[in-house]
């Protein structure tokens, strides 16, 4: 109950900060009105007073024009005064808020199941070139379309897109503290405004050879693209700056590299590739302590350049995108496979997005989405 009241919560301060947003943009945009049209008046005045002054210099005004052009200084000025009132109007339509926006359901919740996982009902087609990696919140999904970051919302509809001009995406994240989504290229990482889809880079943060990322609710965590790699943790507020970093031999061996960092519930999931024998293994640890919960080795040689990725699922649990034997693999809350299915393509990257979507990046650029049935 706690949790969902939190989650209700957290609604209702997002709103009043869209509604807080919306209305200092329209102050703005009112005071801007108002202030150019003061300054047109203004100019007028001063041109009719000009005017005026060279008439009466040139001993060419008659009475009669010195009381037009009078007259028509002061209503200019008096217009100046009450403009606002006089000239502007504002239509304010009443908010009306869909209640069904958010659904309280008395679920009969069994689990994710990926045996049971329905074929793909949609798939986006995307440019040559594009990188695999996705993000998602409750309500968006990031993802690349050469050239353009693409905002996807729960109908599957494009809402919003900017130009990817930097380098190679290697991973994204979503943070829901600072409401931005985080995107890493090769040395560099960048923040994405899901409202204007505009993109800054992160200038606390030192180029480094960056791998993956993710974020808790206070800190960003982010792996390095280096053998024996290390973990980084940021904080997200009041400034993004390191905290610590773990190195080998605590993140992994000197023979290993982080291919995946994933956050949930306060625990990192790890995806561990060893380069010399070509193992790969997932490992939970605490993202307080940075203890190991529970190591397994999985059934997969990595003979391919790809690095193997995997989503947080509900319940704890884990999603693991095997692209070297075209296979999607369900691990569970406490370190076992609870399934392995065959993918009809080359899966790279998987996100559960929302609670019913799952989307899956193939090799071959489409991204693919799948409805669950999680019998709510």
């Amino acid at each position: 109950t706690r949790q969902c009241r939190q989650k209700l919560e957290q609604w209702r301060i997002d709103c009043h900060q869209q509604i807080d947003s919306v209305f200092e943009e329209k102050c703005k945009q009112l005071t801007q009105l108002v202030e150019e049209k003061v300054e047109k008046q203004r100019e007028e005045v001063t041109r009719i007073q000009s005017k005026l002054s060279k008439l009466i210099h040139e001993q060419e005004a008659t009475h009669q024009d010195i009381d037009i052009l009078t007259s028509t200084i002061s209503h200019l000025q008096k217009e100046m005064s009450n403009i606002e009132q006089s000239s502007i109007h504002i239509n304010i339509r009443p908010l009306v808020i869909d209640t069904n926006c958010i659904r309280i359901n008395d679920t009969n919740y069994h689990g994710f199941d990926l045996s049971i996982l329905s074929p793909i009902y949609k798939t986006i087609n995307r440019s040559n070139g594009s990188s695999r990696e996705l993000a998602s919140n409750d309500q968006y999904l990031l993802f690349h379309d050469a050239p353009n970051l693409c905002l996807l919302d729960q109908n599957l509809t494009v809402v919003r897109k900017n130009l990817w001009d930097h380098g190679k995406i290697f991973d994204m994240c979503w943070s829901s503290t600072l409401k931005q989504l985080i995107v890493i290229e090769p040395n560099d990482i960048y923040l994405v405004n899901e409202n204007t889809m505009s993109i800054e880079r992160i200038e606390t943060i030192k180029k480094e050879k960056w791998m993956s990322c993710t974020c808790s609710d206070t800190s960003l965590y982010l792996s390095t693209r280096v053998h024996g790699s290390s973990i980084l943790e940021f904080s997200l507020l009041p400034a993004i700056n390191l905290i610590r970093e773990l190195k080998y031999p605590d993140s992994c061996m000197e023979t290993e590299d982080i291919t995946c960092i994933e956050y949930n519930n306060e625990t990192l999931a790890l995806l561990i590739r060893n380069h010399v024998n070509k193992t790969m293994r997932i490992e939970l640890k605490s993202s307080i302590t940075f203890e190991r919960i529970w190591s397994l080795q999985l059934d997969i040689m990595c003979n391919k350049e790809k690095t193997i990725r995997c989503c947080s699922l509900i319940d704890d649990e884990w999603l693991i995108a095997d692209h070297e034997n075209n296979r999607l693999i369900h691990v569970s809350k406490g370190g076992t496979v609870k399934t392995m299915l065959t993918y009809n393509d080359i899966p790279l990257f998987v996100n559960l997005f929302g609670l019913n979507i799952l989307a899956v990046s193939v090799k071959n650029f489409k991204l693919n989405f799948h409805k669950l049935r999680n019998d709510f």
